[in-house]
């Protein structure tokens, strides 16, 4: 079993009275599991109904990170390194497994998730030492699979961009993966990159409905916007995978086969996908958004959902946490298995496979430590601001 088993799959649906906001993924602003104090929201008839309805603003905070690399020998990641330019999202997909990490920094997965943002502004020089250590041996680095490396603030700051210069100087070899056409503005470093076998994207398609996505993942680009930047990526000759994840029961799921035949004829080589995972606080927050969004399909959702898991919520088992277990889980399988091979989207669309790492070349000018890296890095914990 992982780390991140949990039993939190009895947690009860949401009372009516919660509204959904525009443009945020999130019903409310739940607390994290580690908060000290408890918050019960309470109607004392005070709050106006315009307070109610303005705007979460997004605040982005500037953080000096220690180290930017992370590892893991999850045998079900296709991945074991991997970079994330930003904590939380802006995107705001409901269903983001991301969602319990703001829970660390004392913070909400709910609305402080998606609005409370730390941009890693050392990031770059933090690579280009990492990749200058002695002992340091080559292999695919997975850009932004933790929280999107293309979400908005990623036009302002270009971290996601200066990482790919390191790494396109370095022949080091990358795969990304996202859901924002913000990474068509790199396709002069990726396309460069593509050519001698060193960088792959995969762009994930949860759903084709435009309605339906504004609520489930309500910043990202539009579905058709994706496939438009599914064909101008490969038109580019960069080699595109689609991640159709998560299916959801009911919601997303009667999508599949339409998805595979737009994506294929979109120019992407090959899919694969997982169903809809609820670790910790993604669990109430995912129901919520089922009772704001789809109350008649609530129910349904929940029990197809626990019918895969085991009768739980959420099993973390590596064996099964991607793609469930029982009939319907097997249903999907087949599902994807059978349109993939009849649209012949089984090539090599692999992000972190098939590429080369063996131009490998360490970076010639290596910064020196900052001061205020410096200073997180012996005080051991991060500098936030």
């Amino acid at each position: 079993m992982s780390h991140d088993e949990n039993n939190q799959e009895q947690v009860m649906l949401p009372p009516p009275s919660l509204k959904a906001k525009k443009g945020r993924g999130a019903v409310s602003n739940m607390q994290g599991r580690y908060e000290l104090n408890a918050r019960e929201a309470y109607d004392d008839g005070w709050e106006r109904e315009e307070e109610e309805e303005r705007p979460w603003k997004t605040h982005v905070t500037e953080e000096i990170c220690k180290s930017i690399l992370s590892r893991n020998a999850s045998p079900d990641l296709p991945f074991s390194v991997s970079l994330n330019p930003y904590r939380g999202c802006e995107h705001g997909c409901i269903y983001c497994f991301a969602r319990p990490t703001h829970s660390y920094l004392g913070l909400s997965p709910g609305m402080d998730f998606e609005s409370k943002i730390f941009a890693k502004v050392n990031a770059p020089e933090m690579l280009r030492r990492e990749l200058a250590k002695p002992g340091y041996e080559p292999q695919s680095i997975a850009l932004g699979v933790n929280t999107d490396a293309y979400q908005p603030c990623e036009r302002q700051y270009k971290l996601t961009r200066r990482v790919l210069e390191v790494l396109q100087e370095c022949q080091h070899p990358v795969g990304l993966i996202t859901k924002n056409s913000l990474i068509e503005r790199d396709i002069d470093i990726l396309s460069a990159m593509a050519a001698k076998r060193q960088a792959g994207v995969a762009i994930t398609l949860t759903t084709l409905d435009p309605a339906i996505a504004r609520t489930l993942e309500p910043r990202a680009a539009a579905p058709a916007r994706r496939l438009r930047t599914i064909r101008t990526l490969t038109d580019a000759g960069i080699p595109v995978a689609v991640s159709i994840a998560p299916i959801i029961p009911f919601i997303t799921e009667p999508d599949i086969e339409r998805i595979l035949e737009a994506v294929k004829d979109a120019g992407a080589i090959s899919a694969h996908y997982t169903v809809l995972r609820l670790p910790w606080e993604v669990a109430p927050l995912f129901k919520e958004w089922l009772q704001a969004h789809f109350p008649e399909r609530a129910q349904r959702v929940m029990n197809r959902v626990r019918e895969m898991r085991g009768g739980k919520d959420y099993d973390s088992n590596f064996d099964t946490r991607m793609k469930g277990e029982g009939v319907w889980a097997e249903l999907i399988r087949q599902r994807v298995k059978i349109a993939s091979e009849r649209l012949g989207l089984t090539g090599h669309g692999s992000r972190f496979h098939h590429m080369d790492a063996s131009q490998f070349i360490r970076p010639l000018v290596v910064p020196p430590l900052g001061a205020r890296a410096k200073a997180a890095a012996d005080a051991g914990q991060l500098d936030l601001f």
